[in-house]
């Protein structure tokens, strides 16, 4: 292993190393743990909760894509209640850092999950706004910065100690707009990018595959929009730590995401084809890193040098 220092900070917690595993992808880890020890992963983002239990979508809710999934699972969870009673302390045996993904349908429902978090010790709670605000008619938080910034507002004044971390979609014409609304609101880091919508139809049925109709698409085939957008809002909040996720399979990928700017990295998807992935794409890190003579994997982020 190459002697380079693989810690990084991100939003005031320090990780040993840049590789998280992304909400959603992971459960709350007792499945991968039958593979590796836990304590490996720089974080992990556990499954989204939401302030009651949810029984998701109807299937059929994956389908596969020629580089990726469409999911429509629908934020199937135990709620907030029943993960800080059953998988925290599951989740915190483990040397590393614990961060917890909240989606409510109005900024009471957020302001709740947030403070019940911070009191269970989580090190991060990631707020995802990619939801439908039923008091906004169901538009989703992330599509209008004035929606953005009244959840991040609610979020922060409930977090307490523990750093609020804004997820922002994919699925808006100018991501820097919400950004930009996040980080004036208080947001401690953003995270990006949320799967992509997208859809698939059974030609011989004439049906689309999943029941919902669309779904989130994720996997390599996001690689190239996640690092433009990574970058975009890299340059419009400069300073703001930036978990960068979408199609992070190599350690090529997560460089590729640090020089646009993030400080840290998630890997989801690619854990489906191979549970071990995220301890390759550290290691591969490890060794970029190390071929470039850096003595920090953090030297990364930012590099990037545009034309």
């Amino acid at each position: 292993m190459p002697n380079v220092d693989m810690s990084v900070t991100l939003a005031g917690v320090r990780l040993k190393n840049p590789v998280v595993v992304a909400s959603g992808t992971f459960g709350f880890g007792r499945e991968y743990g039958q593979f590796y020890g836990l304590g490996e992963l720089g974080g992990i983002c556990a499954k989204g909760l939401t302030l009651h239990p949810r029984e998701g979508n109807p299937a059929p809710r994956i389908a596969e894509t020629p580089m990726g999934i469409l999911n429509s699972v629908g934020l199937q969870n135990p709620g907030v209640d029943a993960f800080i009673e059953e998988e925290l302390p599951f989740l915190r045996q483990f040397d590393t850092k614990v961060i917890a993904n909240i989606s409510g349908n109005t900024p009471e429902e957020y302001g709740i999950m947030c403070e019940k978090l911070a009191g269970a010790g989580v090190d991060l709670i990631e707020v995802n706004i990619s939801c439908p605000n039923v008091k906004a008619g169901g538009l989703a938080y992330g599509t209008r910065p004035e929606l953005a910034a009244e959840v991040t507002k609610v979020a922060k004044a409930h977090a307490g100690p523990v750093p609020v971390m804004v997820k922002l979609s994919p699925n808006v014409t100018d991501v820097t707009e919400i950004a930009k609304a996040a980080a004036g609101a208080g947001a401690d880091a953003l995270s990006l990018i949320n799967t992509i919508r997208g859809m698939r139809i059974d030609v011989n049925t004439r049906r689309p595959i999943l029941k919902m109709n669309t779904g989130g698409l994720s996997g390599p085939a996001v690689l190239p929009v996640a690092v433009r957008m990574v970058w975009e809002a890299a340059c419009a909040v400069p300073g703001l730590p930036i978990l960068g996720m979408g199609g992070v399979s190599k350690g090529e990928d997560a460089a590729q995401m640090m020089l646009a700017g993030a400080s840290a990295v998630a890997v989801g998807t690619a854990l489906f084809a191979d549970p071990y992935a995220p301890l390759k794409v550290r290691d591969e890190l490890a060794a970029l890193a190390g071929r470039q003579g850096l003595a920090r994997v953090s030297e990364l982020t930012g590099g990037v040098k545009p034309w």
